[in-house]
């Protein structure tokens, strides 16, 4: 099956549970503004989108797409409990991607899907707000980046703590620690093993729509619906999962574009399993002046640990560490000096700075352009860790230097007629 709308259309794509739920009025608006109308794809990730949108005022959900059954029928009852206008329930988004209504598409899909799907939207007129790390690799990283600049589309990524962190990020660069030189974040967590039978896809899931865009590599089935982030040949490993969150900050705090030279050190340490990424490791990011790390325990939650926070900035007369909106400043003997909080409002408020500037109220928080730059770290920690190398870059471009073992993992194999182009 090729990745196109028409031969979408020719396919059936509502579930039996009823393409369309209708109660009988529409929700009030609460707040002025243009009402929106939007489509949420995937739904585990994806029902995060969808109670945003939700609690936001002057928003339709006009379409749910989701390959497993159970999953849209728990998304379709959510919507229809509190929406008063009619919503759709479909297996394949580009089933509505020529409903020129339609003003905005989330995706909320694997990470294979994200590129692909952010360009048929984009092609179709739509705006999009994608989920990090919004490619796969980085020949989609700048596939998607060159779609938006082409099909003049708002592309927001989903690293909410562009919103969250901004009062923060704000106080670092008012320059509340003085000169930032260094900063590191921290995932820890305890992760079991993968492809055990632990988890039970469904059966009435649409296998050949989840796989889309990739080529078939084994049974996939017992890592659906979340342990395909281990396996390379489907995931990003924990620094496209989680990394991007942190490494995003870094970067930002930092004021860096690109880094000069990338190491990843780490391996799989914790269980004998069927997972290929690491779960214990360091990524090292020399950016010149300065530098940064993210540092990862997936396996264990070192409890006896307690960094100072999920991203730690050091400057020449202090530290501010930030977890969430909240904030703390020390001063270089590690005394506190102030404690401070952010606006915060998780998914909502960083939805809800997407949908504002759709309508012209706002500028977009992580624009895709520069999401991209972030999401690149990560792929660019992962071809270190695959290639063994010191990964180096051109600051001034962002291309990668003298690596064709990297070359070699900068864009992947796609099945015939799925690639996507721009």
């Amino acid at each position: 099956m090729n990745m196109t709308r028409r031969s979408a259309l020719q396919r059936t794509a509502a579930f039996s549970l009823g393409a369309a739920l209708s109660m009988p009025k529409l929700r009030a608006a609460d707040a002025p503004g243009r009402k929106l109308r939007v489509a949420v794809v995937a739904l585990g990730r994806g029902m995060g989108h969808v109670r945003a949108l939700l609690s936001l005022p002057d928003v339709e959900i006009a379409y749910l797409a989701e390959v497993d059954p159970k999953r849209l029928e728990i998304g379709m009852k959510a919507v229809t409990e509190k929406q008063g206008s009619s919503c759709q329930g479909v297996r394949d988004f580009r089933t509505f991607l020529d409903d020129k209504s339609l003003d905005a598409v989330f995706i909320a899909t694997p990470n294979f899907w994200h590129t692909p799907a952010a360009i048929l939207a984009m092609k179709a007129g739509k705006h999009v707000y994608v989920e990090k790390p919004g490619s796969s690799n980085p020949y989609e990283s700048e596939l998607i980046v060159k779609a938006a600049k082409k099909y003049d589309r708002l592309v927001q990524m989903g690293n909410q703590r562009r919103t969250w962190m901004k009062e923060g990020i704000a106080e670092l660069h008012g320059g509340a620690i003085g000169e930032v030189r260094y900063a590191r974040s921290f995932y820890y967590n305890a992760r079991g093993p993968i492809g055990e039978g632990k988890l039970k896809a469904d059966p009435g899931i649409d296998w050949d729509m989840w796989q889309g865009p990739v080529t078939s590599d084994g049974d996939i089935k017992p890592f659906v619906h979340y342990d395909w982030h281990w396996l390379w040949h489907w995931g990003n490993g924990e620094l496209g999962n989680n990394g991007i969150h942190m490494l995003d900050v870094l970067r930002w705090g930092l004021k860096v574009e690109y880094p000069e030279r990338v190491t990843y050190m780490g391996n799989r340490y914790w269980h004998q399993d069927k997972q290929e990424t690491p779960d214990t490791g360091v990524a090292v990011y020399d950016c010149g002046k300065v530098g940064m790390e993210f540092v990862q325990s997936s396996c264990h939650t070192r409890s006896a640990e307690k960094p100072a926070g999920e991203c730690v900035f050091y400057g020449e007369n202090g530290t501010m560490a930030l977890s969430g909106p909240n904030y703390t400043i020390y001063d270089s003997k590690g005394a506190k000096i102030k404690d401070g909080k952010g606006a915060g409002g998780d998914d909502a408020a960083h939805i809800g700075n997407f949908l504002e500037a759709i309508r012209g109220n706002q500028k977009l928080n992580s624009p895709i352009e520069e999401g991209q730059k972030s999401t690149m770290l990560c792929h660019w920690g992962n071809i270190a860790y695959r290639t063994n190398t010191v990964v180096r870059i051109d600051p001034k471009t962002g291309k990668m230097i003298d690596n064709p073992a990297g070359e070699k993992l900068w864009k992947r194999e796609y099945r015939p007629g799925w690639e996507p182009t721009v």
